[in-house]
């Protein structure tokens, strides 16, 4: 199996990767939105925001 970033050979401690670089910048990709899952429907996200809107949020206790 090769690195998905570089095509070097894989390392069992990093694995799928070959080092903490790739692994890093794998991770970077998912954070910049570079990754996605593809919606045949746009009215999805909405769909969502209006669900976690209607959601009663959890009362924190912040006397600390």
């Amino acid at each position: 199996m090769s690195c998905p970033i570089c095509k070097k050979p894989t390392v069992a401690t990093y694995r799928p990767f070959c080092s903490r670089r790739c692994a890093d910048v794998d991770l970077g990709r998912w954070f910049n939105g570079s990754y996605a899952v593809p919606s045949e429907a746009p009215e999805d996200l909405e769909d969502a925001a209006d669900a976690l809107a209607k959601e009663p949020r959890e009362e924190t206790d912040r006397s600390h």
